[in-house]
């Protein structure tokens, strides 16, 4: 008798690619609702509070959408000197940021909400990542922002990407710099699994 867990589709509640890559490359099936909310930049300065928050007004607000199937919410952000470093609205606005992290250690604080309506079964929980910049020539920011990657990314860079380059040193969860601790969710996915097969 096999003991492979086979779980059902999920919705992901997010339209970040970065997110539906890492759940296609652990083979959890899914489907994407975009969540229709407004996200709080912080919560008395409390971070990991804030994306925790997140992602559930991100995963709850997909709910009536899902049609009874289990939801994923995520969310986000960079904390650099206590405060908050979200996606840059403008090129001037991801070189600032891109100023401020080189040479400097910043956190990447992700919180995942996992919401099942028909069994009436909810799971939050949270990682956090300490990331070192290099220091970096004025120049090579420049031609970062040009290549137009920083532009939708927490703050305004993609690990796995082109601004690998940029980065030092990882202490923590890698995949959660990308906007999704895997290992953390697994484990609310075997939670979740144990739950329904009672």
């Amino acid at each position: 008798m096999s003991d492979k867990i086979v779980l059902p589709e999920i919705v992901l509640a997010s339209s970040s690619p970065r997110r539906r890559m890492l759940l296609k490359q652990i083979g959890i099936p899914f489907r994407v609702i975009l969540p229709d909310c407004q996200e709080q930049n912080s919560i008395h300065n409390n971070f990991i509070e804030s994306v925790v928050y997140n992602a559930s007004l991100k995963a709850e607000s997909v709910l009536n959408l899902s049609n009874g199937t289990a939801v994923l919410g995520a969310d986000t952000v960079v904390e650099l000197d206590g405060k908050h470093l979200g996606k840059p609205s403008s090129p001037e606005e991801a070189l600032e940021m891109l100023h401020k992290l080189s040479g400097k250690s910043h956190f990447v604080h992700t919180g995942i909400s996992f919401i099942d309506p028909i069994g009436n079964l909810s799971y939050q929980d949270h990682d956090i990542t300490k990331v070192s910049f290099r220091e970096l020539p004025d120049t090579e920011i420049e031609d970062y922002v040009n290549s137009g990657e920083p532009m939708d990314k927490a703050g305004a860079y993609g690990i796995q990407e082109r601004g690998a380059l940029l980065v030092r040193r990882v202490e923590g969860c890698f995949f959660n710099v990308m906007g999704l601790p895997i290992s953390k969710l697994w484990e609310i996915l075997l939670k979740w699994s144990l739950e329904r097969s009672k």
